[in-house]
Parts: C-alpha cells; sequence; structure tokens
C-alpha cells in the first residue's frame, strides 16, 4: 500500500513536470491524480496481458504518467474554469 502511494505520487510529480505551464493543484490533488493514473495504467497493462494491475511494469508505467497528465489538465481546465467564473 505504501508503494502503491509513493508510485502514485512519482507518477503524478512526473505528469506536472510533462505538462507545460504553471498548475495551481496541491500535494494531495498531485497524489490523487497520480493514484488515478496508476490506476489506469495498471489496467491498460492488465487488460493487454503484461502484468497485474498492481504490479510495477514498464508498460503499465507508461499509460499510468499519459493518463495522469490527461487527469491533470483536466483537473487544471475545472479549477480554472472556477476561478474565472469566481472573478467576474
Amino acid at each position: 500500500m505504501i508503494g502503491f502511494i509513493v508510485a502514485g505520487l512519482i507518477i503524478g510529480a512526473l505528469a506536472r513536470l510533462i505538462k507545460p505551464g504553471k498548475q495551481n493543484l496541491g500535494l494531495l490533488a498531485t497524489l490523487l491524480l497520480g493514484l488515478v493514473g496508476s490506476l489506469i495504467g495498471g489496467t491498460v497493462a492488465s487488460l493487454l496481458g503484461t502484468g497485474d494491475i498492481f504490479e510495477l511494469n514498464v508498460l503499465g508505467f507508461v499509460v499510468a504518467v499519459i493518463a495522469a497528465v490527461a487527469l491533470v489538465g483536466t483537473a487544471e481546465a475545472i479549477v480554472g474554469s472556477r476561478r474565472r467564473r469566481e472573478v467576474r
């Protein structure tokens, strides 16, 4: 379980580094998005037969980072649209 949390944090941090621009997301949001990304990556890897959902493998890691980048972008768009509404 601790390894899963650490992997989620690493994947979330990598996603934030890969996605251009400044993200207004905290550490908890980064962790949660990384965890969701790692679940998606593990599920895809499991469906392709390369390993178990909670097993760390190259394909699962790559898909997890890609999914986390998409999730960070989506979260940033949601947070940004809320802030624009509050300013008006």
